[in-house]
């Protein structure tokens, strides 16, 4: 096993991790920290609205479900987001990108299992969120929402997602959402002031914000936001699966967050990687599907306090505008390099240690984005 620089935590703030490709295949484990880009912080806005109340669907297994193997896809179209053969019309279809609640009372979350990327990065209070991207897959529930943060919405703004949150922070609301809503990187639906989300009964406030792709559409067709993803955009390199008789027999992924250990765990069979969170099993709470990733990628990034916060809050800056270290896994293999991302609008990609950059495999896409420093550990068999 390799393990990646020590673990500096920031006060009040969370843990992110990216993971990519870099340097070549590795047989074994590896680990890799250090140094990421400025921050360039910026703002969103946002409005206020009581979302109506309602009732909920199931929070947890019933029974121990198992993961369900994904093969290799073949044909096309392809969605642009994560690669995955699709009709013509979902493979452009507007994407949604979703803010959800990773406090320890908000879990088991609804909507893993039909996201095309899933980011989790630091928050306030030692905590971290995540953003769901949906593309061609759906979500019948969804939740719980939470509020945007600035870098969040950067990333959003790759793919030029309607980005879907429960309010934010001032910058968020006052800044960064006006303004990238303004250039058309993003737009804009916030719960707060647009329908969309009602209440469960079985969570208590804030962690019970709940809605469905289906109803987020709805209302953004009211609203008029697009239902098309503006042509033209960049795209990552896939590249398909290693065959099954060269695969690693096992491996494992760490990646330490102040909420809990996230874990993977290597399945050579369905050439994916199993979720946990502190040591359990992590499963959708509305299908009660195992969750899964088709590869993983870990970003390191400087993460420091916002000093424009409001009065009472330190609220959390990443450097992700710029580089970094990066590491990605796939195919049970993992390289080390370079992440680089050159402005807002621009797509995030990652590099190998020769500057070439990694294509990923078709399927899901798990971006764990961690400060600098963090012990990011790996191990896998021959």
């Amino acid at each position: 096993m390799r393990r990646i620089g020590s673990r500096p935590w920031l006060a009040g703030a969370g843990i992110v991790v990216v993971v990519l490709a870099v340097g070549g295949l590795l047989a074994l484990g590896g680990g890799l920290g250090g140094a990421a880009a400025t921050p360039s912080p910026s703002a969103v806005a946002l409005a206020s609205a009581t979302p109506s109340a309602s009732t909920v669907t199931s929070l947890a297994p019933t029974a121990e479900p198992t993961a369900t193997p994904s093969p290799t896809p073949t044909g096309g179209p392809f969605a642009a987001l994560d690669g995955m053969p699709t009709t013509a019309a979902l493979a452009a279809r507007e994407p949604l990108a979703v803010m959800i609640d990773d406090n320890a009372v908000a879990r088991p979350q609804s909507g893993f299992s039909g996201a095309s990327i899933v980011y989790q990065a630091p928050a306030d209070g030692g905590e971290d969120r995540y953003m769901f991207v949906y593309q061609e897959g759906d979500a019948a529930d969804l939740g719980p929402a939470r509020s945007g943060r600035p870098y969040f919405v950067r990333w959003a703004a790759e793919y030029r997602a309607i980005f879907t949150h429960v309010g934010g922070d001032a910058k968020t609301l006052g800044q960064v959402v006006p303004s990238l809503t303004a250039a058309r990187l993003i737009y804009n639906l916030d719960a707060l002031s647009m329908p969309g989300f009602h209440r469960i009964s079985s969570r208590v406030a804030p962690h019970n914000d709940y809605s469905s792709t289906a109803r987020l559409r709805e209302v953004a067709a009211r609203y008029a936001l697009p239902s098309v993803q503006p042509g033209g955009l960049a795209t990552r390199p896939f590249s398909v699966d290693l065959p099954a008789d060269q695969r690693p027999k096992s491996g494992s992924i760490t990646v330490p967050y102040n909420t809990g250990l996230i874990g993977y765990t290597y399945d050579p069979a369905s050439n994916a990687y199993l979720r946990s969170v502190a040591g359990t099993a992590q499963y959708d709470g509305y299908d009660h599907k195992r969750v899964t990733a088709r590869n993983v990628v870990v970003l390191f990034m400087v993460l420091s306090v916002d000093p424009e916060s409001e009065p009472g809050y330190h609220r959390p800056v990443l450097a992700q505008i710029g580089t970094g270290k990066a590491i990605v896994f796939h195919d049970g293999k993992v390289w080390q390099g370079t992440w680089a991302k050159a402005s807002d609008g621009d797509l995030t990609r990652f590099y190998d240690a020769s500057g070439k950059e990694v294509p990923l495999v078709r399927g899901r896409i798990f971006v764990q984005v961690v400060p600098t420093g963090t012990n990011v550990t790996w191990k896998a068999a021959p």
